[in-house]
């Protein structure tokens, strides 16, 4: 699918700040900035459960010898560091600009959310394999199984409860930008709540996956189903780790606006008054509720410089009032390609002429003022 394609919601509608050009946003009066208090709350119910639930596989993979349940505590104690590093990630990138950082902390979160991958790959992923090829190669002494399969349901419990947490945050951000819930978490820039409903689906595979090698092993006699069951946890915690690496990734490198939303950006300007035409336009999304907007702007020759500074507070209002998720508007005013450069009253007038600006080539000096 490319990019700028649209596959849903209302025709007509503006783009999902930060997101894919086919996530539709609503009408302005209906957009609203992510809520960093709600996605916290997200992260700190996660966290809680997955502390608990691997206390209790440890303990139950100690007891029955599987090599399943302990890939599984490996993986919620992953789970629990990858939480810690997410809750400071919402922590740190909501501090205020200051001298040192002018734009402010917000891509810190993806910094963050970056180790946290790195932490779900190492801390759950490479165990989980190691443990299910030495349980294939060297065996293990299986045995009971009754406190696994206790611990199992009472974590798919808590899971349950902490992934039902998560998609209620992406439904109502989804609901609110008119995107369906799945298109939303594939492009959202809240890469916390991202982490949170990926890692609790893949936990909720893999007890599955755990109980499976389990029964198996119990009802064959064979050792191999559990390593199995091992690996599988591991391969779906390198899938996951790399799905949340590649999105933090490109948010630290730099992602601008969608192609739709960025065409609407730049139609917006035009309806400024004095502003004749956007030469260059570069927008970057810093966080889930922070755009920034920079632009060389040509405006109307007869303009005053009193009429140049109140247009780019007038745009500034605009932009904002249609996507409320833009923090910082820069303006430059530039004059156009072709645009000739009044010689100077102080030149002798044989250098006087067409000049003009860098990069352009000279013309006749007369152009549109606009509308």
């Amino acid at each position: 699918m490319a990019s700028d394609e649209i596959t849903g919601g209302p025709p007509g509608a503006p783009r999902v700040p930060g997101g894919p050009a086919d996530a539709p946003v609503p009408p302005p009066e209906r957009i609203e900035p992510v809520k960093a208090p709600e996605s916290a709350f997200t992260v700190i119910v996660a966290g809680l459960a997955n502390l608990g639930i691997a206390v209790a596989k440890a303990v139950a993979g100690v007891i029955s010898g599987s090599s399943a349940m302990l890939s599984e505590a490996a993986h919620s104690v992953a789970d629990t560091v990858t939480e810690v590093l997410l809750l400071t990630a919402l922590r740190r990138s909501a501090k205020p600009a200051d001298e040192e950082h002018p734009l402010g902390y917000g891509p810190e979160r993806y910094i963050w959310a970056m180790l946290a991958s790195v932490a779900a790959f190492v801390g759950g992923a490479v165990f989980s394999v190691y443990d299910g090829v030495h349980t294939l190669v060297q065996g293990e002494k299986l045995g009971n199984p009754l406190p696994s399969y206790i611990v199992l349901a009472v974590a798919a419990v808590l899971e349950g409860y902490s992934l039902r947490t998560g998609v209620r945050q992406i439904r109502g951000e989804a609901s609110r930008f008119g995107t369906p819930a799945r298109r939303y978490l594939r492009y959202t820039p809240d890469t916390a709540v991202k982490a949170v409903a990926m890692e609790d689906s893949a936990a909720l595979s893999g007890l599955l996956l755990a109980a499976g090698g389990l029964a198996g092993a119990q009802l064959t006699g064979s050792t191999v189903w559990d390593g199995i069951a091992s690996i599988l946890i591991g391969l779906l915690l390198v899938y996951v780790a790399w799905v949340l690496g590649r999105s933090n990734a490109q948010l630290l490198i730099g992602r601008p606006l969608p192609p739709r939303m960025r065409k609407a950006v730049h139609e917006e300007l035009l309806t400024v008054p004095h502003i004749v035409e956007v030469l260059e336009l570069a927008t970057l999304v810093q966080g889930p509720a922070e755009i920034l907007i920079a632009a060389k702007v040509n405006f109307r020759d007869v303009a005053s410089a009193e009429q140049v500074e109140w247009a780019c507070e007038d745009a500034e209002e605009q932009l904002r009032q249609r996507f409320p998720a833009i923090r910082r508007v820069y303006l430059d005013p530039t004059p156009a390609v072709h645009q000739v450069r009044p010689a100077s009253a102080g030149e002798p007038p044989e250098l006087r002429g067409d000049r003009p600006r860098p990069g352009g080539t000279p013309s006749s000096g007369r152009r549109s003022a606009g509308p």
